[in-house]
């Protein structure tokens, strides 16, 4: 009789630039204001890249090396490396298969890339889990890693959307475990592609002939475009939507939840959620001010963070929670 397997979060590990860029700093690049930033963001600082030290690959394998450490494991012990990024190195290959090479891994590990953007953690988490679950993999390397300061118009006319991203790279690795309830509970997945247009990095796209000469031709479309108030209409609904679907599948309420991390993409949609919720301020995690939205990144490095300080214990009920581009938006329950 076979036994049932359960994922378990087994080490946990982040790394960020340490090039530290305030709201000051910001506002000689364009015309804007600390107050401004912080009113609308929360963010009052980020981490920048810094080219010939950072890249996507590097940053990530530094996170997982801490990640692999804390679980008392080796790079050759990971047998699958599931990479989310929205800013690969490369346009082609993924950064999944760098992050193998920067660890020195075996040469046959498998690795692919997850290009869910911001929700992308979680979906390689739940990726991670089905791995675990049916006993093809027993170690799994899950990392989101982000580099955007590269790609953002640092002009006035950027300032809505530049503003708000940092860079940065965390990891977990992924065990199995045999003890129901312990672990990952459930994952949970979903996506509205109608809304594609209204966060988008536009071109260059496949789809142009001649498309590095149309991108060049149309260079506003090579930045990100945010239809900001659109966005946060929909994720102050998906975010408490989804999260009472990962409680109501497993039993629970609200009030169950030891830690909320959620993704983060914006100091004022977390604590609209928390009050949708009804948690107190212990019970919810946040970095943005230090860091900035980091998409795929943002969740395992703030869930580190959370881990490192404590805040998040054996025992707790932990639920992950993230909204994006797509728009897709995910959530995960873990018993720690």
């Amino acid at each position: 009789m076979s036994t049932l397997r359960y994922s378990e979060i087994a080490g946990v590990g982040h790394y960020v630039p340490e090039r530290v860029v305030t709201n000051a700093d910001i506002e000689q690049l364009m015309e804007t204001t600390d107050a401004w930033i912080q009113e609308r963001t929360g963010i009052k600082e980020r981490r920048w890249f810094t080219e010939g030290v950072d890249t996507t690959a590097n940053m990530g394998a530094k996170a997982a090396r801490r990640a692999l450490e804390a679980a008392g494991l080796t790079p050759d012990d990971v047998q699958l490396i599931v990479f989310a990024t929205l800013s690969p190195d490369y346009f082609f290959p993924g950064s999944g298969v760098l992050l193998q090479r920067e660890l020195g891994m075996k040469e046959a590990t498998p690795a692919f890339d997850v290009r869910n953007q911001c929700s992308g953690f979680i979906y390689s988490l739940s990726m991670a889990d089905q791995f675990i679950k049916t006993g093809m993999y027993d170690t799994v390397l899950v990392v989101g890693s982000e580099i955007h300061s590269s790609g953002l118009d640092k002009s006035t006319r950027g300032r809505a959307v530049s503003v708000i991203f940092g860079d940065g790279a965390g990891a977990v690795v992924l065990r199995p475990s045999t003890q129901e309830g312990h672990g990952i509970l459930s994952t949970h997945l979903h996506s509205q592609g109608e809304h594609a247009e209204e966060l988008i990095v536009k071109e260059p796209g496949s789809n142009r002939e001649g498309r590095v000469d149309y991108a060049i031709a149309h260079e506003p479309d090579m930045y990100p475009y945010m239809n900001g108030q659109n966005v946060f209409k929909h994720a102050v609904v998906r975010f408490p939507q989804v999260i009472k679907e990962a409680l109501d599948q497993n039993g629970m309420q609200p009030q169950d939840i030891d830690m909320l991390i959620p993704h983060q993409a914006n100091l004022r949609i977390t604590q609209y959620v928390q009050q949708k919720m009804g948690l107190s301020d212990d019970k919810i995690f946040s970095n943005i001010q230090r860091y900035g939205n980091t998409t795929a990144a943002s969740i395992p490095i703030a869930l580190s963070e959370a881990v490192q300080e404590c805040k998040v214990k054996r025992g707790d009920l932990v639920c992950l929670a993230a909204f994006g581009s797509g728009f897709t938006w995910a959530s995960a329950l873990i018993k720690w």
